[in-house]
Formats: structure tokens, sequence, C-alpha cells
């Protein structure tokens, strides 16, 4: 029972993680229809960021609100200077962009931070907490909490704002959109600009646990995207859904199979998705009439 329970909290941590960075593909996705590879890098940004202001001798929670600043400023400039100067490009030229953007956000952390694993004090300390046997981690509750602070925040911005109901109406039909007056192209920047402030929450509160370095994010990208897809692509609800249930995968292959399966669990889960429901869990297959 304790190994279930260790396996549990575990799997449900990181698949907050991989939820939050589903979120942020779900958000970039709906609102211009373009996977965003970069996702990761976001979230290492939020880590490596914090890590290194804290050096520098800034407070932490200082440095934490700097760095996701940082994150939504470099998000709107991926938007600015790669996404919108390549508008009406196919969807493949598009994800080839942001995989070099990629390329280049994992090059520019290594020169400007340098290629060591960092990690951040625990928010509430390090003394494990005791239940049912398990040793829990304070983190882990602050990631679970944070992640669903994260989840009814967005909720309430796009069920109860103006501005919400605008990226609504944006991702459900842009042209449409821009006939009744909204600025789509901003509503698509402020996406991705959201999108990397998530990444790099995630990032600052999964650091303590995980650690961080400039190569991170690719394989958060990794599954983040798998988490995406095995929820439903575009369907927010199924990106926390697809998130935990793909922690839950890890952290039971790892500890009831070997460790060594554990980064395998994302690149079966796309497979299994794209052959048995290339719709996701709650996604709904479309039909066309010609």
């Amino acid at each position: 029972m304790a190994e279930f329970v260790q396996f549990l909290f575990s799997g449900l941590t990181v698949g907050a993680v991989y939820a939050l960075v589903a979120l942020g593909f779900t958000l970039i996705y709906n609102a211009s229809d373009v996977i965003n590879f970069a996702q990761g890098e976001f979230v290492m940004l939020g880590g490596m960021t914090t890590v290194f202001l804290g050096l520098a001798g800034i407070p932490l929670p200082l440095a934490a609100l700097l760095a996701v600043i940082f994150a939504m400023a470099v998000g709107l400039a991926l938007h600015r200077f790669a996404i919108e100067t390549a508008r009406g490009a196919n969807a493949v030229s598009l994800i080839m962009i942001t995989i070099g953007a990629s390329i280049f956000l994992r090059g520019a952390a290594q020169v400007f931070f340098d290629k060591q694993f960092h990690t951040l004090p625990a928010f509430f300390g390090s003394e494990p907490i005791r239940f049912v046997g398990a040793a829990i981690l304070p983190q882990s509750l602050v990631v679970l909490a944070g992640a669903v602070v994260i989840v009814v925040l967005l909720w309430t911005f796009i069920d109860r704002t103006l501005l919400g109901k605008a990226v609504i109406a944006t991702a459900v039909n842009r042209l449409a959109a821009r006939l009744v007056g909204i600025d789509t192209r901003r509503i698509v920047g402020f996406s991705f600009a959201i999108s990397a402030a998530i990444g790099a929450v995630a990032g600052i509160l999964i650091t303590p646990i995980t650690l961080t370095n400039y190569d991170v994010g690719t394989l958060l990208a990794l599954k983040g995207f798998a988490a995406a897809m095995l929820g439903g692509m575009g369907i927010a609800a199924g990106a926390v859904i697809g998130g935990l249930v793909l922690g839950l995968l890890e952290a039971f292959a790892a500890g009831y199979l070997s460790s060594q399966y554990k980064d395998a669990v994302a690149f079966l889960v796309i497979l299994t998705v794209l052959f048995v429901m290339p719709q996701g869990l709650l996604g709904r297959a479309k039909v066309e009439r010609v």
C-alpha cells in the first residue's frame, strides 16, 4: 500500500507539470493552429532564470516573478519575429520554426547560463510528510496546488472576461473574430505570452524536486505534447487529464517495471493515440460532408 501511494503522488506531481505544458500547447494551438515545440523551453527558462537571479542576490519571490515576465517576453518575441513573419505558411513549416526556436533558446541558455544542473530551495521545507507509510515531499503538494490554481485562474479568465471570450472567438473562427473587430494578431500574441507564463511557473514549481538545466525543455515538450494528444489536442480539460494520466503511467511503469522504461511511456502514448484514438480521450471524431 505504501508503495502504491508513493508512486501515486509521484505520478500526480510530474503529471501536473505535464498538464501545464500541455495547456500551453492547447492555448497556442487553439489560437493559431500552431503546435509549439518550444513550449518546453519556457519551463526551462522559468527554472533557470529564477536560479540565476537568486544567485545574483535577488529575493526568490521577486526572482520568480521576473522569470515569468522574462518568459512572457520571449513568448511574445517568438510570435512576433518567427510565427507572425511566417503567416500563411503550412503546418509543417510552422512546426519546423518552433523546433528551430527551441534549439535556439536551448543554445542561448547554454551560453548565458551554464551546462550544470541547478535546484531551488523547497518552498515549505524539505522534511517529508508521512502518509500511509509513504514519504511525500511538501514541494509535491505545492506543485499540485499550483497546477490547480493555474487551471482555475485560466478557466475563470477564459469564461468570465471579455479578453477571454475574444480568445475563444479567435480559436473558433479567426475570420469571424476579425469581422467583429477583434485584433486576432494581438490575441494570438497574448496566447503565446500566457502559455509561456504557464510554462515558466511549472519550471519554478518543479525545480526544487527534479533540478533544472539548459536541456530539460526538450523532453518536457515531448511529454507535454503526448499529454495534449492523449487528452485531445485543443481541449483544455483533455490537456489536464492527459498530463495526469501520463504522469501516473510513468510513475507506475518506473516503480513496478523499471525506471529505464519511464521516458518510453510518452512515445508509447503518442503511438497508441495515433493508431487507436487519434481524437484523444475527450476529442470527437470529425465528420466532413463532401
